[in-house]
């Protein structure tokens, strides 16, 4: 029986995701990744006696773009809190975070899935600092932390228990990803750390409508171990009540090598904490004018660019999803597209299965072969001046030499054979060398018309039109 059949999984997520500003949430230390330990701190960050924390704007108007993204309500007084806790990587033995009054709340995100478009509430956006990184040293007794992170700007963005399945959670986590990516609100770097998520994991049985005991699972850095991990830990909750134990509301971790989590410490409450007004920080107040400064520099998001792709240039669902999926993609193809609209399909077919075969969305802006010049690539075959094949070619050139494909073409005599005359003088000059093949065709071997084809073709190095070539070897093999 499937699993599902007789339990239902609830899962709810918070995801981190670090603000792509240059300066710390309030210092003006750098937020660079990668630097040696310690070296982009300041006195703030480090939390020493009588410094004072100063609001970065930037990372308002991130976490704006994100709440108006997701059609979150903006709280235009939000107010910052002490979240209390010790641990060695946070100086200060507080973290500034917002509880009661977020930046926003009350959301959702729409995903699509197989089956349809679910939605998933998004519960609130609170802004707030990150802690610094403890490393333990193995087989030493004593570990050590680094501070660069410390006081680097994020947003947690909290959903509502909506999901039920892992691949519904990889599938939210991947479009929300997408639209901050495409906001420019967070680089989405999952390695890095920039895009963390923590999932929330319950199982009730089927028709129950109380929650179950929900763990936390901290911290997980892949779309793959999200759903690993979801599904270990559905199943380690079921197998426990189903033997007559019981859930404990723990924060546990993934181990992606074992396939395991395991038990990292008891779960905490909101009041575990101990929240209180943030003393050294004023309410944020974001007026009329600052919000509409915001919006009026949003940019289309993913879906509404995929149902756009669909309905006004003709693609399919999946050619509008991968062109979408990355804005530095789709700025390329519709770069191409300002300068050659007559047919969107093909110049997306190239976009998806040459460009994108040798570049990716972090290197194309790079890319040798600018849009303009693959739209007049794609607009010399459109006109019959080259073929699919020699284009092909053309564009292999194009990457080398950075040329444009009308210089290139004939720098190398490339131009598309139309004349009737000269293939029809190549085809008589085959078939009377192959007069056995010609018999066997009106002998009814009509697959011959391929070894025909090819035959012309290579004659005429690849440049004689595959389409006159077609309808001249119909007629004369046909007598």
């Amino acid at each position: 029986m499937d699993v599902f059949e007789k339990w239902e999984l609830v899962v709810g997520v918070e995801v981190h995701c670090q603000l792509a500003t240059n300066t710390k949430i309030f210092s003006a230390a750098s937020t660079a990744f990668g630097a040696e330990p310690n070296t982009h701190v300041n006195e703030v960050d480090m939390g020493l006696p009588g410094v004072l924390p100063v609001l970065n704007g930037k990372a308002v108007d991130y976490a704006l773009k994100a709440s108006m993204a997701l059609d979150c309500r903006i709280n235009q007084r939000s107010e910052f809190s002490r979240k209390n806790y010790f641990y060695p990587d946070l100086p200060k033995g507080y973290q500034i975070s917002q509880d009661n009054l977020p930046i926003s709340q009350h959301g959702h995100l729409d995903v699509e899935l197989e089956d349809g478009v679910k939605r998933v509430g998004i519960t609130r956006i609170h802004m707030e600092e990150d802690a610094g990184k403890s490393s333990h040293m193995a087989k030493a007794p004593f570990s050590v932390v680094d501070l660069n992170r410390a006081g680097v700007p994020l947003i947690e963005i909290v959903s509502e228990p909506d999901m039920r399945h892992p691949d519904e959670v990889v599938a939210y986590l991947k479009e929300l990803r997408s639209i901050v990516v495409y906001l420019g609100v967070c680089d989405g770097n999952m390695e890095e750390g920039s895009f963390r998520c923590d999932a929330n994991v319950s199982v009730r049985r089927r028709g129950e409508t109380e929650l179950g005991t929900r763990c936390e699972l901290k911290n997980i850095n892949s779309f793959k171990f999200v759903k690993d991990a979801i599904y270990y830990e559905m199943n380690r909750q079921i197998e426990l009540i189903e033997s007559g134990g019981e859930v404990i509301q723990q924060t546990r971790l993934y181990n992606p090598d074992k396939g395991v989590t395991f038990a990292m410490r008891s779960k905490e409450d909101a009041h575990d904490y101990r929240y209180f007004p943030e003393p050294d920080l004023p309410p944020l107040i974001v007026s009329d004018a600052w919000m509409e400064r915001v919006r009026g520099e949003l940019p289309e998001l993913p879906a509404t660019k995929r149902a756009r792709y669909v309905s006004d240039l003709g693609l399919t669902a999946f050619d509008a999803s991968v062109l979408s999926a990355d804005r530095p993609i789709a700025e390329y193809f519709e770069a191409a597209l300002s300068t050659f609209a007559d047919n969107p399909k093909t110049l997306a077919n190239w976009v998806m299965n040459e460009v994108l075969r040798e570049t990716t969305a972090d290197t194309i802006g790079e890319f040798k072969v600018k849009p303009a010049q693959l739209a007049d690539l794609v607009r010399l075959i459109e006109k019959s001046v080259i073929n699919g094949k020699i284009a092909k070619d053309v564009f292999a050139d194009m990457i080398e030499s950075g040329d444009d494909a009308e210089a290139i073409v004939e720098k190398k005599g490339l131009k598309q054979v139309t004349d009737t005359g000269a293939i029809t003088a190549i085809i008589d000059e085959i078939m009377n060398a192959n007069a056995d093949k010609v018999a066997e065709f009106r002998d009814g071997k009509e697959s011959l018309i391929g070894w025909f084809v090819g035959q012309v073709m290579k004659a005429s190095r690849g440049k004689a039109n595959p389409q006159v070539v077609n309808e001249l070897l119909s007629e004369k093999l046909k007598g």
